[in-house]
């Protein structure tokens, strides 16, 4: 694999342990502050919403230039966002901060991902990929803890100062490291909006806001169940999120690894088993050892769906898979914000701190249907073009003529 994928790698585990280390120091920013925890949970929301918005924005901005030059600036972007974060004097400038931070977020992980696919050959497509997100799950499991620790007995201030310098650790890798591709040749805005015709990117995009959706619903309300259901410390927290970040890494690179293999199968398994996995967490999350256990199984089996999606919308949209593959990364969010909410619904609704596995394991089994469903399409329009083809071979057969 090209050490280009390290740089990248930096630059997403930079993106990783933003976005998720402001579920850490939560309460520390909203007293600093002076506003409620509520209140606070802006920073994530705004988050989220700079994602959905600046993936598809600035990736349509990226055709203009070369992809590395593209990966330059969005570090740039993402460095001035968490320096803006690190000393913002009022909560509304923070605000502002992580939404500029977040506007990277969706088209790095976008072109990135074509670049990666790049690089290598195409039996090696969907590993690059995981490869690049293996910075995304480092994060999970070491930078977003290690940050939540330096933000709760250093400032929260320290932790994004720390967070901008692996940004800009994350451009001198990209600067030096990826190399110089070009500007995407015959890339117009018209025909990367056009890959969105194909209804196979929108069922990969649906797969993706509901299988990692699934995910995100238990996760989100990981703390009240771990401490009120399975009897944890608050403090023991942080270590079981270290296990579910640990799934999230092993997940990721068998993702990669079978989905190069065999890319639909994998995927049938692994929403398959995040589903059973789900549903069980109900009942494990009563006992602290099993609770353990299913957690980092739910986080592996969540992110082992994340290479094979990616690279389904790629290869759907191959004439222009540049805005696909971004807008993808968006569906992500989008996934998590539609869970977390949805969750809170039903918990609001009386039914328990375990009642979001269920939406969970709902939302991880309607993924499968829709993958069953983008299988068959796929192989209809496989079986389309087969008969059309041999049927044009035939017509060209040449007739023998006698003299």
């Amino acid at each position: 694999m090209p050490l280009a994928l390290l740089a990248l790698a930096i630059g997403a585990f930079g993106i990783g342990t933003t976005e998720f280390v402001i579920m850490g120091v939560l309460p520390e920013v909203a007293g600093d502050f002076g506003v409620s925890i509520p209140t606070a949970g802006w920073l994530v929301t705004g988050y989220a919403l700079g994602v959905l918005i600046g993936a598809p924005l600035l990736t349509v901005m990226g055709t203009k230039v070369s992809r590395k030059k593209m990966l330059m600036f969005l570090m740039v972007l993402f460095i001035a966002g968490n320096v803006l974060s690190a000393v913002a004097p009022v909560f509304g400038v923070m605000l502002i901060g992580r939404v500029i931070a977040s506007l990277a977020h969706g088209a790095f992980f976008g072109i990135g991902s074509v670049v990666a696919a790049d690089l290598v050959t195409p039996e090696k497509k969907a590993s690059a990929i995981s490869l690049m997100f293996m910075g995304l799950t480092i994060a999970t499991t070491v930078g977003v803890p290690l940050g939540t620790y330096i933000g709760q007995s250093a400032g929260w201030r320290v932790t994004f100062a720390i967070v901008a310098a692996l940004g800009v650790v994350g451009f001198l890798g990209v600067a030096k490291l990826v190399p110089e591709m070009g500007k995407p040749e015959g890339v117009r805005v018209r025909s990367e909006f056009a890959a969105f015709r194909n209804v196979q990117v929108w069922l990969a995009m649906a797969m993706t806001v509901l299988g990692y959706g699934g995910v995100f619903a238990a996760i989100t309300y990981i703390t009240p169940m771990m401490t009120d259901v399975a009897g944890y410390s608050a403090g023991a927290v942080t270590w079981l999120l270290v296990l579910f970040g640990i799934g999230m890494f092993l997940g990721n690179l068998l993702g990669g690894k079978f989905a190069d293999r065999a890319l639909m199968p994998m995927l049938f398994t692994t929403l398959a088993a995040l589903t059973v996995a789900l549903l069980l967490f109900t009942a494990t999350a009563h006992n602290k050892i099993l609770a353990a256990i299913t957690l980092t199984l739910i986080g592996a089996l969540g992110f082992a769906t994340v290479p094979p999606l990616q690279k389904w919308v790629l290869d759907q949209a191959s004439a222009a898979p540049t805005l696909a593959s971004a807008a993808n990364i968006g569906a992500f969010n989008l996934g998590n914000a539609l869970a977390a909410w949805l969750g809170g619904v039903v918990i609001s609704a009386g039914l328990g701190y375990t009642a979001p596995n269920w939406v969970g394991a709902l939302l991880a089994g309607t993924a499968l249907l829709l993958a069953f469903l983008a299988a068959y399409l796929d192989r209809r329009t496989r079986t389309a073009s087969r008969v059309v083809s041999a049927s044009g071979t035939a017509e060209q057969t040449p007739v023998t003529v006698q003299h």
